[in-house]
């Protein structure tokens, strides 16, 4: 159970919280080869997976987001884990747990995508997607997670089967997050499968979420964070979250690279409480370090 013993939604009636970072890129920090099963790690590697998390709760983050991103038992049938699916997802709650040595904190339980589109834009059936869902979901939340939050979303059809994934495993939150990519002439953001913000704000709140939420995309850094969260605001009542990238990724040696300083990304910060944001973290290429930064700014806007 959360020692707050204070419900996610009942702490951001009164205050803002600041989430944590990439996980991703800190398990190949850590060791984890690129392609390599990372939500693996919550069994051979527990102490690595809880070491980033606790340095996350060092910078001052108030949310731990699960090492169960790809822990459906759809994606870990590729890295041929399925049979672990179950210990994966119970460890990844409970290292989150952990990592915050006893201090409150809230445990978000993650769901990412499953990796196929769902009918009718592709192969995978509703049902089948459904069952996966509600799998991950149930397994989650018996584990004692805070919230359930539905990440990297781009079709509202696999955004809506996991929110009602969520509520059917009587998940005690539900936070639904998309990821945006900023058009070519920069002037509006919509998802690989495009969705606007305004369509997701008003899905979000019509389907049952409690929270909605962005992150990652292309183009998606603090200052994008801001400005779809406001078209949120605009379009419904419900608490919003941002989780933008280190800045805009440079390409080098094949690989894209986030350069953007904690100092840089947390002068967004502001912009993003002024618009009515009640969760602040970060994604790709961000490090307990720009958390820290987000902290610092959060705490001058004042709380």
């Amino acid at each position: 159970m959360n020692p707050a013993k204070i419900p996610l939604l009942e702490v951001l009636r009164v205050r803002r919280l600041v989430c944590d970072g990439a996980m991703g890129t800190q398990l190949m920090l850590s060791g984890l080869e690129q392609g390599s099963c990372g939500e693996a790690w919550n069994l051979s590697h527990p102490d690595r997976v809880q070491a980033i998390q606790g340095r996350y709760v060092a910078a001052g983050a108030d949310c731990l987001i699960t090492n169960t991103f790809g822990g459906s038992r759809l994606l870990l049938r590729r890295h041929g884990h399925e049979r672990d699916f179950e210990a994966i997802n119970t460890a990844g709650a409970r290292i989150a747990r952990q990592a915050f040595g006893g201090r409150p904190g809230f445990v978000l339980g993650d769901i990412g995508p499953l990796g196929a589109l769902v009918e009718p834009y592709g192969e995978l059936p509703a049902a089948e997607a459904q069952s996966h869902l509600e799998e991950q979901a149930r397994t989650l939340v018996i584990a004692g997670v805070d919230a359930v939050i539905i990440e990297t979303q781009t079709s509202l059809e696999e955004l809506g089967l996991a929110i009602d994934a969520a509520r059917a495993a009587g998940a005690p939150c539900v936070i639904a997050s998309l990821a945006y990519d900023l058009s070519a002439d920069q002037t509006f953001y919509k998802t690989m499968m495009g969705v606007s913000p305004e369509q997701a704000a008003e899905f979000a709140a019509g389907h049952g979420a409690d929270i909605v939420a962005l992150n990652c995309g292309t183009g998606m850094d603090m200052t994008g964070a801001a400005r779809v969260a406001r078209i949120y605001r605009e379009n419904c009542t419900l608490p919003i979250m941002v989780q933008p990238n280190a800045g805009r990724p440079v390409l080098e040696n094949l690989k894209a690279v986030y350069k953007q300083l904690p100092a840089d990304m947390a002068r967004g910060v502001p912009e993003v409480l002024a618009a009515g944001v009640g969760i602040v973290g970060s994604c790709c290429g961000s490090a307990p370090e720009h958390t820290r930064a987000i902290r610092q700014a959060l705490d001058a806007f004042g709380g």
